[in-house]
């Protein structure tokens, strides 16, 4: 199948996926489940590009297992947040400024069935690899996607455990993975992807699969990442989440800035 009839194939799916999706949300009011068919789409998206890719049976394979394995594990984690939870404070910040429309909400969900298609687009270029065989690319890009999926599962269970004691309402996690990093899932979510940069070496295209980090980055660092989560954050937190501001580093995991200065005093 060409590339063009790939992301039109997933492009109808994914359509068909928001549009329950929206429905879903306007029955129960949690806009919260785009973010869960969001996940789960691009596991739909990896697997259909292994399937119905030109490239060699061993790139396409690890990219349906590997793709469907990160998706299935961020789909579940986000639906048993939103399945046991109210409407993340994002969604009803949005709900309130769009005063409730539904049909801002439906293009809303229909915006994140098109930016599938954009974030398949590495799935694409490691599925017409035909390179067959296994090479230190191919073992660095498995490797690299153990390491940064465990990392981001770590964090995501290190803050619901955080986020499960009632004592702690109010409060910002500064334990574990999240005293090095205000955001140690979107790190390791973003290097997530550079492991399909890896599998896609040899291939014809295999620049397209830049587009995932690079597309990433900019997503979770300036549009719809790091700014909304912060911004819920202090609307909730106020001070305190100020205070792990100056001490925590935004992205990248570094030493917060009072374990820095004791170790040069």
């Amino acid at each position: 199948m060409s590339g063009a009839m790939q992301l039109l194939s997933l492009g109808v799916i994914m359509a068909l996926i928001m549009a329950l999706g929206w429905d879903w949300q306007r029955r129960r009011r949690n806009a919260g489940i785009v973010d869960v068919l969001w996940a789960a789409g691009l596991g739909v998206a990896a697997v259909l590009m292994a399937v119905t890719g030109t490239g060699a049976v061993l790139p396409r394979a690890l990219l349906a297992l590997l793709g469907g394995i990160w998706s299935w594990r961020l789909a579940a984690h986000l639906w048993h947040r939103v399945n046991r939870e109210a409407e993340d404070g994002r969604y009803r910040h949005l709900r309130a400024h769009w005063q409730g429309s539904q049909a801002k909400f439906f293009l809303f969900f229909q915006a994140q069935a098109l930016l599938v298609l954009v974030f398949a687009l590495p799935f694409m270029a490691v599925a017409a690899n035909p390179v067959g065989s296994m090479t230190a690319w191919t073992a660095g890009g498995v490797l690299l996607w153990l390491a940064s999926v465990a990392l981001e599962s770590l964090a995501d269970r290190q803050l619901a455990a955080f986020r499960a004691d009632p004592a702690r309402r109010g409060k910002t996690c500064r334990s574990g993975l999240w005293r090095y990093s205000r955001h140690p899932n979107y790190f390791f979510e973003w290097l997530h992807w550079f492991s399909y940069v890896a599998l896609a070496v040899g291939s014809p295209i295999g620049w397209l699969a830049w587009s995932g980090p690079l597309m990433m980055y900019v997503f979770l660092r300036w549009i719809s990442g790091v700014p909304y989560t912060e911004a819920q954050a202090l609307r909730t937190r106020g001070d305190d989440y100020r205070a792990y501001q100056q001490s925590t580093p935004m992205l990248f995991p570094w030493p917060p800035r009072s374990d820095a200065s004791r170790r040069s005093s």
